[in-house]
């Protein structure tokens, strides 16, 4: 059989795909210009900018149409005086026309002040700060779990599309993700907490530690804390990263390159693992950084139900006041996150994928 030529060996590596062993190439070795991509990463920082810009003046005006009046909650409900009420006013601002509260609150959080809490009276970034580490714990371990799960078992389910475990993984991840998190949530406190005949309640039902450990067997009751809420999480969002993995990966499979690998005797594991999913990972890359721009949200919903000290459990009680400074803060935060993590994988779709930015 005679040598391939260097255009077959190309083209068996694939349009984005650095050959195994080597460096992948800069930018400009795969096609981008230097002037161009300057040009696209300025775009894309000066959308990220209008962005966040929108945001803030967003979660001014919308968390104001809320029903309830915060200084009913300042004052515990109790009857008090009207000159007590207009005091609690001044005190926080309300007093101000909306037009002049408007321009004192994007002033200051342009400055990183995000206003003082009506129901902590301490300032809204320190609130942030002392919930932040708790939800980055339980978000981000679920997050690095349900996306290697999915892109796992995505690419197994795409190489083998049509078998029985093809079958099994994608309708499992179907109804899994179709279920709300709360719901499961709460069903695994019924059944793997609370306990139902024959199985004997395992974990606790709720919050982050007992409070009565310390040293290691502090970590492990954290652990054990742990466990229910990032099954709700992954059991609930590796359904979206399969199949998008497999999907993506299903376009791919039907490439000349891949022909051409086989025919130069490459071991099917191999074609996949080194052409294929390297090829099919730019959808999957996109949807990774939406996910990882969630994990400073938290899921709301799955922090109430676990009464987890996070940020989202935060955002639902300042909801309920409702206290306008915590919930146009953690808004913003949250909204910042997932748009921050959009242009970086806007940024670095040109190393994937050259004609991008071009």
């Amino acid at each position: 059989m005679s040598r391939p030529t260097t255009a077959e060996a190309g083209a068996a590596s694939g349009p984005g795909s650095a050959g195994a062993g080597r460096p992948s190439p800069s930018p400009r070795a795969r096609g981008l210009s230097v002037g161009a991509y300057p040009r696209y990463v300025a775009g894309k920082l000066a959308g990220a900018a209008v962005s966040l810009l929108a945001v803030l003046v967003t979660s001014f005006f919308l968390f104001r149409m809320i029903p309830g009046d915060p200084v009913k909650f300042m004052t515990g409900r109790r009857p008090v005086s009207a000159e007590q009420i207009a005091v609690y006013r001044r005190e926080f601002g309300l007093d101000l026309p909306l037009w002049q509260q408007f321009t004192d609150y994007c002033g200051k959080a342009l400055t990183g002040d995000l206003g003082t809490s009506y129901q902590f009276r301490a300032p809204v970034v320190d609130k942030i700060t002392e919930a932040l580490p708790n939800t980055l714990l339980l978000t981000g371990t679920a997050f690095v779990l349900y996306t290697a799960l999915g892109v796992f078992l995505g690419t197994r389910s795409a190489w083998r599309h049509g078998g029985l475990g093809d079958r099994l993984h994608t309708g499992l991840a179907l109804t899994l993700y179709s279920i709300p998190s709360f719901w499961l949530g709460l069903l695994l406190i019924i059944v793997l907490s609370v306990g139902v005949d024959p199985i004997p309640g395992l974990f606790p039902t709720g919050g982050m530690e007992s409070g009565r450990e310390e040293g290691f067997a502090h970590v492990v009751d954290v652990a054990h804390h742990l466990v229910l809420p990032v099954v709700t999480l992954v059991a609930v969002e590796y359904g979206q990263t399969l199949l998008v993995t497999r999907s993506a990966l299903l376009d791919e499979m039907g490439g000349d390159y891949l022909t051409t690998a086989r025919a130069k005797g490459l071991r099917d594991d191999l074609v996949r693992r080194r052409h294929a999913v390297p090829n099919a990972l730019l959808p999957t890359v996109t949807l990774v950084f939406v996910n990882l721009g969630r994990t400073v949200a938290g899921v709301i919903l799955v922090e109430t139900v676990f009464s987890w000290p996070g940020l989202g459990g935060l955002f639902y009680q300042a909801l309920s006041v409702p206290d306008l400074p915590l919930v146009q803060g953690l808004f913003f935060v949250f909204a910042a996150a997932v748009i921050l993590m959009n242009t970086l994988a806007d940024l670095l779709y040109p190393l994937f994928d050259p004609r991008v930015g071009r």
